[in-house]
């Protein structure tokens, strides 16, 4: 049985601590590398290291390119296995990122976000064309925490989201290259290490899977919506059956909602395998 909480795995505490240690003996040690002709205290008045710092973070924040290649990979692994008939990127024209053909005709859209702690989780529109529409968590941070991440975005984000614009979300799935390496190491593959599926370069183990509430959720007509089954998105579950995922390694994201007072409340529950994972208790939307 897996940790009860948001997400199976963790963040490396060693890996992080190692980060932290580095960082600083960068910040310390930074004016000995490369010929740039300054003496210690130059180096850090002239303002050339932090500018190298922030050229560094926007090179790896604005950057898609290795993230769509591994989207591109998993997907037409998928198509070439037969688990999906057809997939295209939608185009920077679109608000969405990819559409994808399913065997049985349906169309699934696919919504690409980073670790679901920022503020861009809460950009997205699904087209009216859409037969569903997931959002795909790919953290390319093996710093991050990935349990403070997926709570972040399926409670404070993606339920306010869904409930204050009328937006449907029929899953969430989190899972990208960092996945059963040391960065990230994954519970799935600790007790089964054969769980795995090369896919170019890389060897992944099972994705992890949130199926949200089918409908809408509304105080007065939709309060506690039924979530959906694995069987109702079927780009969920081309991606669980093509990579290996067992049926108790599914999340049930339950999002109840209600009036109290002046304010819109709703409820977060993460169920795994019939087990209450993490729920909160009534929490307000909070739009700024």
């Amino acid at each position: 049985m897996y940790s009860l909480s948001e997400i199976p795995c963790e963040k490396n505490a060693e890996l992080r601590d190692k980060i932290v240690k580095f960082a600083e003996v960068l910040k310390t040690e930074a004016h000995k590398l490369g010929n740039h002709g300054f003496d210690e205290d130059d180096f850090y008045q002239s303002g050339l290291f932090r500018g190298t710092i922030e050229r560094i973070r926007g090179q790896f924040a604005a950057s898609m390119k290795e993230k769509r290649n591994f989207v591109a990979l998993v997907l037409s692994h998928m198509q070439d296995s037969g688990y999906i008939a057809d997939w295209e990127s939608a185009g920077e024209a679109n608000r969405h990122d990819y559409s994808v053909k399913l065997n049985n005709g349906r169309t699934a859209i696919i919504e690409l976000k980073g670790c679901l702690d920022g503020n861009n989780t809460n950009i997205f529109e699904r087209p009216p064309h859409a037969d569903e529409f997931i959002i795909w968590s790919i953290c390319s941070n093996p710093g991050a925490d990935p349990r403070h991440n997926v709570w972040s975005g399926i409670h404070t984000r993606l339920s306010a989201e869904i409930i204050e614009r009328n937006q449907q979300i029929d899953g969430l799935v989190v899972w990208d290259w960092n996945c059963g390496t040391t960065a990230r190491i994954c519970p799935k593959l600790q007790q089964n290490a054969d769980r795995v599926t090369e896919v170019g370069p890389y060897r992944l183990p099972p994705p992890c899977i949130y199926l949200f509430p089918g409908t809408v959720p509304s105080p007065r007509n939709n309060p506690n919506p039924r979530v959906n089954t694995l069987q109702d998105v079927g780009i969920l579950y081309a991606m669980h059956t093509s990579f290996g995922g067992n049926e108790d390694e599914l999340n049930s994201v339950e999002i109840s909602v209600a009036h109290r007072g002046a304010d819109t409340v709703r409820t977060t529950t993460i169920t795994r395998d019939g087990v209450i994972c993490k729920t909160t208790d009534p929490t307000p939307i909070r739009r700024s």
